[in-house]
């Protein structure tokens, strides 16, 4: 959102909302520079909870300087051992951020982690999902990733153009809750260049007017279905 009307308000974006921005521009558009959002139903909160449980559990093999073990088949380097760092880039309000004066705007990452190989820095995000993967399932995820390795970048990290997802997903219930899940890694390759890209067009976009929809946008043709009735 930006911090005032006008030209020179400065606009904060972050990489779920430049995913918005590539479903369709008017949604975005209307959400960063009206205030209106799309109709969403009652937030998951099993993500959220698993997301933390699994940071905890990195955390410790982050003490003993080891990756856990399910991830050692894929996954190089060792996880980031400053703490305290790792903290900060986990909360998007001291994370990872880049300001544009030119566009006078801002983007910000929260990682969930991080790798050191040879001194060079590579993210990695948890993913939980309810069933196996499909071919496709990792470009839903390719902004995010982009996004976060050009914020490395501006702050003077050096990365080597990729990036980690480490996908749990739930497989059976034993006896007395235990859930057992299946850990899949993948590497992915990432373009910080991309990413920049689709920044600033999202930035041109919320200083123009008022965008056209994607063609394949549910709320869009929902709302113009119902104007229509009206």
């Amino acid at each position: 959102m930006a911090e005032e009307t006008g030209q020179s308000k400065t606009i904060f974006l972050s990489p779920s909302k430049l995913n918005l921005f590539q479903e369709c521009p008017l949604c975005f558009w209307l959400q960063e520079v009206k205030g209106i959002h799309r109709p969403r139903g009652i937030f998951p909160s099993l993500p959220s909870g698993m997301d933390g449980v699994i940071k905890k559990y990195f955390d410790r093999y982050r003490l003993t300087g080891e990756l856990p073990p399910e991830t050692r088949r894929v996954l190089q380097g060792k996880l980031l051992d400053d703490q305290a760092l790792m903290k900060k880039w986990r909360n998007w309000r001291t994370g990872l951020r880049y300001s544009d004066k030119k566009m006078n705007a801002v983007l910000v990452g929260a990682l969930d982690d991080c790798l050191l190989d040879d001194g060079f820095y590579v993210p990695i995000d948890y993913k939980t999902r309810g069933y196996d993967l499909k071919g496709d399932s990792m470009v839903f995820y390719q902004t995010q990733l982009d996004c976060y390795t050009f914020l490395l970048e501006s702050g003077g990290y050096k990365h080597l153009n990729l990036a980690y997802l480490v996908y749990y997903i739930p497989e059976e219930v034993s006896e007395n809750g235990q859930v057992k899940f299946r850990v899949e890694p993948h590497k992915v390759e990432t373009n910080p260049h991309r990413g920049y890209q689709i920044f600033a067009k999202a930035v041109k976009v919320l200083r123009g007017s008022r965008p056209s929809s994607h063609s394949g946008c549910k709320y869009c043709s929902w709302g113009n279905d119902f104007s229509n009735f009206q």
